[in-house]
């Protein structure tokens, strides 16, 4: 039986996954009653969470808090996946590439080749583990303040590094983003190093699935004007009818078969 913080993380985790929950479903899941699940769904909504609909719950579009990196990773695995071989395609060899914290830039790291003549700067402890193992890469980690809960450096002291180098192409992640609020955080220290990020590289795309289209965080890292593509999935019709008629920046969208 799971104890009450435990059965309201995955609560989340669950809506996260499958963007709408029965209470039905949710009782017979967590093996408790309709009366505990709509206590729990109270206080998760009370948390700006989710927010209830009719006859179940759904996630709130101001994301309060991002998931931990591994619950992340299993979420849309196989689009991120697609996502990260086709986002490899911009990079050119010999050149000097950061790689946001994510785990759909992780997958681009993943998608380069051991001998791949690249520099790659990142802030992600995932991405720097598999990078250590590619002959071609030469990697710098970013320092500062670590994110327990997502395997990354984040904060001042992460921004100032960044500013100090010259980077040619960055690639970008969130959890939310849209047009009025473009790409957004929960964090401040994250939405600091974004900006730094976008400040410093000659070209900046924004890998991330359609999913995440249409929450925002507290913390607006920068408008979606300020990026050069986007990469995404064809998978939501609501974020392909809101960006296909936008003229910057340019929208790829993958299709995933």
């Amino acid at each position: 039986m799971l104890s009450a913080n435990e059965r309201r993380d995955f609560i989340y985790r669950y809506v996260h996954e499958n963007q709408l929950a029965s209470y039905n479903d949710l009782a017979e899941l967590t093996n408790v009653s309709h009366m505990t699940i709509r206590r729990d769904v109270q206080i998760l909504e009370r948390e700006g969470k989710i927010i209830r609909v009719n006859g179940g719950i759904q996630l709130s579009a101001l994301l309060s808090q991002e998931l931990p990196w591994q619950d992340k990773s299993y979420l849309n695995h196989k689009i991120k996946k697609e996502l990260g071989k086709f986002a490899f395609s911009r990079i050119s060899e010999g050149t000097i590439v950061y790689l946001d914290a994510g785990t759909t830039t992780f997958e681009i790291a993943c998608s380069i080749p051991d001998n791949f003549s690249v520099t790659v700067v990142t802030n992600d402890f995932s991405i720097s583990r598999v990078l250590m193992n590619k002959p071609g890469v030469d990697l710098f980690h970013v320092g500062g303040k670590v994110d327990k809960r997502n395997y990354s450096c984040v904060g001042l002291s992460a921004a100032n590094f960044i500013k100090a180098q010259n980077i040619d192409l960055a690639f970008l992640s969130t959890s939310s983003w849209d047009l009025k609020h473009g790409i957004s955080t929960p964090y401040e220290g994250k939405a600091i190093v974004k900006q730094t990020v976008i400040s410093v590289a000659n070209r900046n795309i924004l890998v991330s699935d359609s999913s995440k289209y249409g929450k925002y965080g507290f913390y607006t890292a920068c408008p979606l004007s300020s990026v050069d593509e986007i990469i995404t999935d064809s998978i939501s019709g609501e974020c392909k009818k809101s960006l296909k008629d936008i003229d910057s920046p340019r929208i790829t969208f993958v299709d995933i078969f």
